[in-house]
């Protein structure tokens, strides 16, 4: 049977953007006047390459609420061990909800209610209206809602390629029989996120081998005479807590939002205030990339620390202006002794890894795709201790392949006792942070 040729993206704001703000962990992107621009370009260019990726017929973004929800009148412990959040995500809110504006991206919220609910009870409705439904989230709790036309859409992070799950995707991840068991598996062993206790004790492993046994949290709270030793006595003294941990788990699908499937068509920005907003910001590059060449913002150059965006892979400032030529006389690779060596068997590269080890000093340079390192994806990396001697190591396009081979020069990257010398090395270390080294 043929797709049907209606896609829904449903965005978890929150979810997305504090995602966004970790994404580079302390290595947080400013503009000049200081303001922390991290939460907002990360998100802005996940946003867009989303809708130029995915091609999205209907689009809206869901948001939570201040304020209390069922699941806090539930208990008082619900969600109490977040911490507060984050200046840099709460200054960068009413920007990004402006973005969304000039991407005229409808916003969905319900007081009373969570993103996760409203997005729910949406996807819920649109599927048996004849939509492919994607929701767009890191945060696993989604999982029960998945069904034949309902799917969790993982973001890309880290090199990591965005991971999209289906029924089968999603029962083979829990290890389940039916999606409900989602809910159970949350049950018991707990979400630490969202501080729902679970059973103390019971891990990932132990919930199901329960669910195989019993099926659900009731069945098994029923049961608990088949169980034994220190085992039964945990599930028998958190009974009551089982149950509520249930409850928390349980995403809300009949939220009373009004909202027309209609008003979420997917539309053209609005370039004029995207325009003002990335200029205000000072978002170069990301600018010219979502509105086109027209895009032009008039600024001072910063006085160091500019976004990340603006910075290309020889360390200049994306001003326009031209790099200045080498002087005459200088020395060419036509005119120096130099011996390089292209290393692209493994066992060549464990070796060189193994010399670069004894190394108190050494210099290396990543080869990737763009120039801004949110972006880019690594296709080479390069290294040098011995004069006019150097080596490169070809990285393959495939993710998994990618990570293999720079996982071989990860303990040499992350050694301290080790001194690192790179051309641009900022930008190195930002782009190796997505593939999980850190320099």
């Amino acid at each position: 049977m043929a797709k049907p040729d209606k896609k829904l993206f449903l965005l978890d704001a929150y979810a997305l953007i504090y995602r966004a703000y970790y994404g580079l962990g302390d290595n947080f992107l400013y503009n000049s006047k200081g303001f922390n621009t991290t939460a907002i370009s990360l998100f802005t260019d996940f946003l867009n390459r989303l809708i130029q990726k995915e091609k999205p017929t209907h689009i809206a973004i869901a948001f939570d609420v201040a304020g209390p929800t069922e699941r806090d009148e539930l208990v008082d412990f619900y969600k109490a061990n977040r911490e507060e959040m984050p200046e840099g995500i709460r200054e960068a809110i009413p920007h990004i909800r402006e973005i969304i504006g000039g991407f005229k991206i409808p916003i969905i919220e319900m007081e009373g209610y969570e993103a996760d609910d409203v997005i729910g009870t949406v996807a819920k409705d649109a599927a048996k209206k004849g939509f492919e439904v994607y929701m767009v989230t890191p945060d696993k709790d989604y999982g029960q809602i998945v069904e034949e036309h309902i799917y969790m859409y993982k973001p890309p992070f880290r090199g990591k390629p965005a991971e999209i799950f289906g029924v089968d995707e999603i029962l083979a991840k829990w290890d389940i029989e039916r999606i409900d068991q989602v809910i159970d598996m949350l049950a018991l062993m707990g979400d630490k996120v969202d501080n729902i206790p679970g059973i103390p004790g019971v891990g990932e492993k132990t919930a199901c081998k329960l669910l195989k046994q019993f099926g659900t949290v009731e069945s098994l709270l029923e049961n608990t005479d088949q169980l034994k030793g220190k085992l039964k006595e945990k599930v028998e003294d958190n009974a009551e807590l089982a149950m509520i941990s249930k409850q928390l788990a349980t995403i809300i699908l009949d939220v009373p939002c009004d909202y027309d499937l209609d008003s979420f068509i997917l539309e053209e920005p609005d370039k004029e205030i995207l325009s003002a907003k990335f200029s205000e910001l000072e978002f170069r590059s990301l600018g010219k990339r979502i509105i086109g060449d027209e895009y032009n913002v008039n600024m001072s150059q910063p006085s160091g620390g500019g976004t990340l965006f603006d910075i290309d892979l020889k360390g200049q400032e994306a001003t326009g202006e031209k790099t200045p030529e080498p002087e005459v006389g200088g020395k060419t690779i036509e005119d120096t002794d130099h011996k390089y060596h292209l290393v692209d068997k493994v066992k060549d590269q464990e070796a060189l890894a193994k010399k670069l080890m004894k190394q108190k000093i050494i210099c290396f340079d990543t080869e990737t795709t763009d120039i801004d390192a949110n972006l880019a994806e690594i296709v080479g990396l390069a290294f040098s201790y011995k004069e006019g001697e150097a080596y490169y190591i070809p990285v393959e396009s495939d993710s998994k392949k990618a990570e293999k081979t720079l996982s071989i020069f990860k303990p040499v990257l992350e050694n301290e006792k080790i001194t690192k010398i790179a051309q641009n090395i900022k930008y190195d270390n930002l782009v190796l942070k997505w593939y999980g080294i850190e320099v």
